[in-house]
């Protein structure tokens, strides 16, 4: 079983969405995030169904860095209740995976 989480939230347009993941991947609380076009999203905000283009990223991450990594999100994120769902990476090609828990490693002071 690997320690790579998959996170998902969405933003409201392509500039938060380029901000947040530059920001996750130069803190290395995330390795690599993908930003996938607009997205329509369809769901109920404060007893009212509303529809939304988003635009998606796929955070990719290690279980050790998720704590960070959340609050980062909330810090920097357009929303007051963001969407971050973290899934757990069962299986992966084991370089990538092994990529991911570099990338994630906290810098060390000497």
């Amino acid at each position: 079983m690997s320690d790579a989480l998959l996170i998902f939230t969405n933003l409201p347009d392509a500039l938060s969405a380029q901000a947040l993941a530059r920001q996750l991947v130069e803190r290395k609380l995330a390795a690599c995030v993908n930003i996938l076009p607009a997205v329509q999203s369809v769901y109920r905000w404060q007893g009212v169904v509303e529809q939304a283009s988003e635009v998606t990223l796929l955070i990719k991450t290690v279980a050790s860095r998720y704590a960070e990594l959340e609050s980062a999100i909330k810090a920097i994120h357009p929303y007051g209740l963001p969407e971050i769902i973290a899934l757990p990476i069962a299986a992966g090609l084991p370089a990538y995976l092994d990529w991911i828990t570099a990338e994630t490693q906290k810098d060390v002071n000497v």
